[in-house]
């Protein structure tokens, strides 16, 4: 789609806009399962390890975390576990294809919140065309470990979670997404974190043409899967004839209808107590211990952090809170070839100056751990002997601000939600 934009405040005009594509999604077949809800999971990198993993995979035998984290010794036999358990699935007809390409109309409706996308197969832009916006570096060891698992299984299991900013006046991919919420879902069910999800096939050609025609005239920002869509590049360049690997699902979400929640990613430092790791930052820090519950020190730290970079430290029983950083040594442990927006980010502040040059917390996996749930990475601390870094959420027009400037900001450095449940479509390469 080469149609130039003019109206929306995402739209490029030098280059070709988001191409989103029909695919015949896998899906499951309720007779075959207990129930819509007890096979789907949260994102792969969302779910907490080993409970988390365990309560999913209790709830059904056909649960789809048995695909995204499948679990072996070593990760070859990890993968080949996957595509065996998927080959097994679509032969015993729990898994079926839909029986002619759709885009699908989804919408979550939960905790006061209201979200409709569409899913869809999208082209694969070259990073610098500018199309798709990460803005998150992305871990290597992350991007191998979902190359291998979307190679072997030549699936795509889950949505990556996109945004763009729509026209105004609605019209296009808004029209026939509301109009489709009109009919019958094809499925509809509650997750147990009372979220109902709907599902929506979008299969006539004309409203698949005006979806393409809307979408081609704008960008869009990877709020939630940038490992994965780091995947796609790898996988697309692994397959240089064109063909279903220049594709990959995604989930575009209007953000001017349907804005998404941004919340803080935390860091859990496994081998740093909480004792060392006050004591490293004195001096170079305000250091303050704050009494009350969880939720009040969490506001304590929302209103440090209106102020200047405030991290929340957890793991000993107590909270304490870190801000008013030393200029100098953000001045000496900071890099300043970048955006005055970059350098005053609170994970930028931790990576660099904290974690870098004051801990000297390696980043790696045994060191840190990126979870999302607070009280979990709380819990997990004080088990743990380790220090919970608890982070305040960036507001998410400076993610699009710098994300246009070609600047990524350090991994797992926010959480956009709601995020789309896995298992309610998928895309296997093989149908493409």
């Amino acid at each position: 789609m080469n149609t130039s934009g003019h109206a929306a405040t995402d739209v490029r005009d030098d280059t070709a806009g988001l191409r989103l594509v029909p695919f015949r999604g896998l899906r499951y077949v309720p007779e075959r399962v207990g129930s819509l809800a007890a096979v789907t999971s949260p994102p792969y990198d969302v779910v907490v390890r080993p409970d988390g993993l365990l309560h999913l995979e209790s709830a059904d035998p056909h649960n789809i975390v048995r695909l995204i984290l499948p679990q072996a010794i070593t990760a070859g036999t990890r993968h080949r576990k996957a595509a065996v358990t998927l080959d097994r699935w679509l032969a015993d007809g729990v898994l079926a294809p839909d029986p002619v390409p759709a885009l699908y109309v989804y919408e979550q409706r939960g905790d006061g919140i209201l979200q409709r996308g569409i899913i869809g197969a999208l082209e694969l832009s070259a990073p610098e065309a500018g199309v798709v916006l990460p803005h998150e570096d992305v871990m290597p060891h992350v991007v191998e470990d979902r190359a291998a698992l979307m190679r072997t299984t030549a699936a795509n299991l889950e949505p990556l979670l996109l945004t763009y900013v729509g026209e105004e006046d609605g019209g296009g991919a808004d029209a026939v997404i509301e109009r489709a919420t009109e009919r019958e879902p094809l499925l509809s069910t509650t997750t147990e974190d009372g979220f109902c999800h709907r599902l929506w096939a979008v299969t006539d050609p004309a409203e698949q043409a005006a979806v393409a025609a809307d979408l081609g005239r704008h960008q869009a920002l990877i709020a939630d899967g940038h490992h994965r869509w780091a995947t796609y590049l790898r996988l697309r360049e692994e397959h240089v004839a064109p063909g279903p690997w220049n594709y990959g699902l995604v989930l575009l979400v209007d953000t001017a209808r349907h804005p998404l929640r941004v919340r803080a990613i935390h860091r859990l430092l496994n081998r740093l107590p909480v004792a060392d790791a006050l004591a490293a930052v004195e001096g170079s820090f305000r250091v303050r211990r704050l009494g009350g519950s969880l939720p009040e020190a969490l506001e304590v730290l929302a209103s440090a952090a209106a102020d200047g970079n405030a991290f929340l430290l957890a793991g000993d029983g107590a909270f304490h809170l870190l801000d008013r950083p030393d200029p100098a040594l953000l001045d000496r442990t900071i890099r300043a070839d970048r955006p005055e927006a970059w350098r005053t980010l609170d994970a930028t502040v931790l990576h660099s100056t904290l974690l870098e040059h004051v801990w000297h917390v390696p980043d790696a996996p045994e060191d840190i751990a990126y979870i999302h749930d607070t009280e979990a990475a709380v819990d997990q601390a004080e088990r743990r002997g380790g220090t919970a870094v608890l982070m305040h959420p960036v507001r998410e027009e400076v993610v699009r601000d710098l994300a246009r400037q070609g600047v990524t900001m350090p991994r797992k450095s926010t959480s956009f939600g709601p995020k789309p449940a896995t298992g309610l479509v998928l895309r296997s390469l093989a149908l493409d």
